[in-house]
């Protein structure tokens, strides 16, 4: 690892993201009823209570406030002259690129607080979720696979996003089960990144992941809060790109299957998302109406409770996410 950034800053970086994001879960939820941010009991749904869709309010905050004490510590000198030359040079290295970045995360969450609060049609939030995906590509942001052609590339990257926003949107059926999936995926892409001293890629990740862990208790098992629509899009959004910020290609010592290795980091979700489509498209069912066909339910079904379920979700996704090392 490279000297000049200290591993114990990941850990830091986690914990911040983890306390912000948990300190803000009372602020937050105070607010919910005020900004019609409360999914109120259903037929299709099992709480009695309203509840508030502030997961993504929460995760934002753990994302954002470290980021800022950051950028005052270093504005004070107070990280030492190594660490915070480190940083500068990371952050202006990809200054546009993380403009956009936060842009799209920012788009992401209006986006589904807008539909939290009143449900927006398919297309109007498939367009709205397009263009923020090109948005980020424009800047540099895309995938590169064996050939490095450009348009590909951004066309990709779209795709990739789109797909992983509305998948990780899908897996928020059960409470604990889109969060604690992308825990997973963002500790994976973090220890990826990590290894070939991507400094700041990783600490990104682990950043993610901290505001995720910090939401989870939450939501988990018994659900005081819900990631909303708002929630599970930033989720989704996240995760695609931290899958693509770190280097899968043309690394030294790397097969060329590394490039698949982000598949396999999201495997879990890819999977719910794979049988959904074919489950509904079979029954000539639109993709986009909810039904209780996802695998979660399918192992409720067969006997498991749904704390059981998602936590026999969680084990395979970490099993796939550890196979991935494999190919890189």
């Amino acid at each position: 690892m490279d000297s000049q950034f200290p591993v114990w800053l990941y850990f830091a970086v986690f914990f911040a993201g983890l306390t912000a994001s948990a300190a803000s879960h009372r602020f937050w939820t105070r607010r919910a009823p005020a900004w019609a941010l409360l999914d109120r009991p259903g037929p299709r749904k099992i709480h009695s209570r309203p509840t508030p869709l502030v997961g993504g309010l929460m995760i934002a905050t753990g994302v954002v406030t470290p980021l800022l004490i950051v950028i005052l510590l270093i504005n004070f000198s107070l990280l030492g002259d190594s660490i915070t030359a480190t940083i500068t040079y990371g952050l202006k290295h990809r200054a546009l690129q993380l403009t956009a970045l936060v842009c799209g995360a920012v788009g992401m969450l209006l986006l589904g607080a807008i539909d939290d609060r009143k449900p927006l049609g398919a297309g109007v939030k498939f367009s709205v979720q397009s263009l923020i995906a090109v948005l980020v590509t424009s800047t540099g942001t895309r995938i590169t696979l064996f050939i490095d052609i450009p348009v590909i590339g951004h066309l990709l990257t779209v795709l990739w996003i789109l797909t992983l926003v509305n998948a990780f949107n899908f897996t928020d059926n059960m409470n604990g089960l889109c969060a604690g999936l992308a825990i997973v995926s963002a500790l994976a892409f973090g220890l990826h990144a990590a290894l070939p001293q991507h400094f700041l890629v990783a600490s990104l990740c682990f950043l993610a992941a901290g505001s995720l862990s910090g939401f989870l208790p939450f939501n988990f098992p018994k659900g005081q809060t819900f990631l909303g629509d708002s929630g599970s899009y930033l989720t989704g959004y996240l995760i695609a790109v931290l899958a693509v910020l770190p280097h899968f290609y043309h690394q030294p010592g790397q097969h060329r299957l590394a490039v698949l290795a982000p598949l396999l980091v999201t495997g879990v979700v890819l999977l719910d998302l794979g049988w959904i489509v074919l489950h509904r498209w079979r029954r000539g069912k639109p993709l986009h109406v909810g039904d209780t066909s996802h695998l979660s339910h399918q192992l409720v079904r067969r006997g498991l409770g749904e704390s059981q379920a998602v936590a026999w979700l969680w084990l395979l996704h970490v099993l796939l996410a550890a196979g991935s090392f494999l190919l890189t």
